[in-house]
């Protein structure tokens, strides 16, 4: 099976898809003309991407599977992908307790100033005084936009944290109450998050409305384009603190900067509207130069031991593809 990679990759997947006989070409810089050009010359019938676009145009005859090596498929052309019978699989969960990690990163970074910290020592300037001031997580209420796999990861780490959690979910939409012991089970939460009382809000407007702290987690879709509004934004309180590390594309940057500059938002950003489509390159969105808004280059997903996980379940959907012409965890011709 011919297996083109047009991503990064880890080592041990590389070894992993050799280790099954198929012949790998790993061309991590390729995009858009070329990479089209490399399936078609190639004979792919496997390609595997993490942030790389993959368009109709690329779909050749040879190609039967696409693998995501992530969880949203956004950046692949599904609808075109199922009209040319191509099956198209991703790696839910794989990197879910890494995005989790930066997500409370970007919240302490938000609560104790870190990066202006650092700015400042760097500066050579000692200001004690400004940055002793911070109001603490313990006790407050973390708002959570989503219920998927990095969601539930959060709100584990968020009872060690001591706050307390309110989410909105489609999956739950319209319902206003205390989350089950075996629905906390079924979403698989720790003892210890089970044990805390998690409130079910009826819209993400009333989440916003009930938070601290409003960290989003949706899948980009239709229906979740700019879906954090002016609507969801303005019951936020004066100086609350709004994190993305979901898709920017759930978010509309207009009511956002309105936010910021009218209640004074905090936020922390590692995803944009717009972002370079390359790991190097200019980066133009003017978020950053709001007043509050600290980001990070799109890195949620970025940690060694996430990338190993993802590479492995990778490596075994191609494995089972190969074996039974069926892909583990395929979001389109099940």
């Amino acid at each position: 099976m011919r297996v083109l990679i047009a991503d990064k990759f880890e080592r041990s997947g590389l070894d992993g898809l050799t280790a099954l006989g198929c012949e790998v070409r790993f061309e991590p810089d390729l995009k858009e003309k070329a990479l089209a050009e490399a399936i078609g010359s190639l004979g792919a019938e496997v390609v595997i991407v993490r942030s790389t676009k993959v368009t109709e145009d690329m779909m050749g005859p040879s190609l039967k599977l696409i693998v995501r090596a992530g969880a949203g498929v956004n950046t692949i052309d599904v609808l075109a992908a199922s009209n040319q019978g191509v099956v198209v699989a991703n790696c839910p969960g794989k990197n879910s307790a890494a995005v989790a990690e930066l997500t409370f990163g970007l919240i302490l970074s938000l609560d104790r100033r870190i990066p202006d910290n650092v700015a400042e020592l760097r500066a050579k300037r000692w200001n004690k005084k400004e940055f002793s001031q911070a109001r603490g997580l313990r006790g407050r209420t973390l708002g959570v936009l989503g219920i998927g796999n990095i969601a539930c990861e959060v709100i584990r780490r968020a009872a060690g944290f001591g706050l307390e959690v309110v989410f909105w979910s489609r999956r739950f939409d319209g319902q206003d109450r205390l989350l089950s012991a075996a629905e906390s089970a079924d979403l698989g939460l720790t003892e210890v998050a089970r044990q805390m009382p998690i409130a079910l809000a009826p819209s993400a407007a009333e989440v916003a409305a009930r938070a601290d702290i409003l960290s989003i987690h949706l899948a980009l879709s239709p229906d979740t384009r700019k879906l954090v509004n002016a609507d969801v934004l303005s019951p936020l309180r004066p100086g609350s603190y709004v994190i993305n590390t979901s898709r920017g594309e759930v978010i509309d940057y207009a009511a956002l900067k309105a936010a910021i500059r009218e209640q004074g938002l905090r936020v922390a950003l590692d995803v944009y509207g717009v972002e370079p489509s390359s790991s190097t390159g200019d980066f133009t969105d003017d978020i950053v130069d709001e007043p509050g808004v600290y980001g990070t280059h799109h890195i949620g997903a970025s940690t060694d031991q996430a990338q190993e996980a993802v590479a492995a379940e990778a490596v075994r959907i191609v494995r089972i593809f190969r074996e039974t012409g069926r892909a583990p965890n395929a979001v389109n011709l099940k």
